[in-house]
């Protein structure tokens, strides 16, 4: 079982699949570096922690296997000495010892396992952030690519059809100028027409009351000579 619990919203079992669904795959990528960066920090305090307790473990066990050797040496001294009593003094001594630097053994064997656990943990997680982070300059190299080629585009769309849609505009409003200018002109000269056959018709009119205003003078016996 792991030593440590993962506690990070991104895996990298996860990742390559929320990638395909993500609209910014780097910032996605940059929450998953810094969730396992942080989660490398705290492996490598855990790990410091356990190496420094292992390191006692092994002192105490070495300095009860040394004390348990020693009672011994004074146990044989004693027994050459003929003193039973402290030989099973030392041989008690001894054995308390003995148990102690077992307790010690298994307690450094059992530590120097998590630190090996921890050690592989940290390469795994090393190795993870490595990929990612490799990862990342090649969907943020994609990314760039494709806001310039966006930009290349709305460059293209402004230079390439912007100018035919103003012409196409200028010259509907001419026209239409042309036509009012036209029409205009039209109805001047209309008007004129009007005007002059209006005229010719009050002429006629005029003329033919002159006409009649003579012949009632002549039945008068009025001369235009008198």
């Amino acid at each position: 079982m792991s030593i440590i619990r993962r506690v990070r919203d991104i895996t990298a079992a996860t990742l390559n699949e929320r990638l395909e669904k993500s609209e910014d795959p780097v910032r996605l990528i940059d929450q998953f570096l810094w969730s396992t960066r942080e989660e490398i920090i705290q492996c490598e305090k855990l790990y410091q922690q356990y190496s420094e307790h292992n390191h006692h473990l092994k002192s105490q066990w070495l300095q009860a296997d040394q004390h348990k050797e020693k009672r011994e040496q004074q146990a044989m001294t004693a027994l050459k000495a003929g003193e039973e009593n402290l030989a099973r003094i030392a041989l008690h001594e001894k054995q308390a010892a003995e148990e102690r630097a077992n307790s010690y053994r298994e307690l450094y064997e059992q530590s120097s396992n998590n630190v090996v656990e921890l050690e592989n943990q940290l390469r795994e997680l090393r190795s993870e952030y490595q990929s990612v982070y490799d990862k990342r300059e090649y969907y943020a190299a994609r990314m760039e690519s494709l806001r310039l080629q966006q930009r290349m585009n709305a460059r293209y769309g402004a230079q390439g059809q912007e100018p035919v849609s103003m012409f196409r505009r200028l010259e509907d409003r001419i026209s239409d100028m042309e036509m009012e200018a036209k029409s205009l002109r039209d109805i001047r000269r209309i008007g004129a027409e009007v005007l002059y056959e209006a005229g010719s018709r009050v002429q006629s009119v005029v003329e033919r009351e002159l006409e009649q205003l003579k012949r009632k003078l002549e039945k008068e016996g009025w001369s235009s000579s008198s």
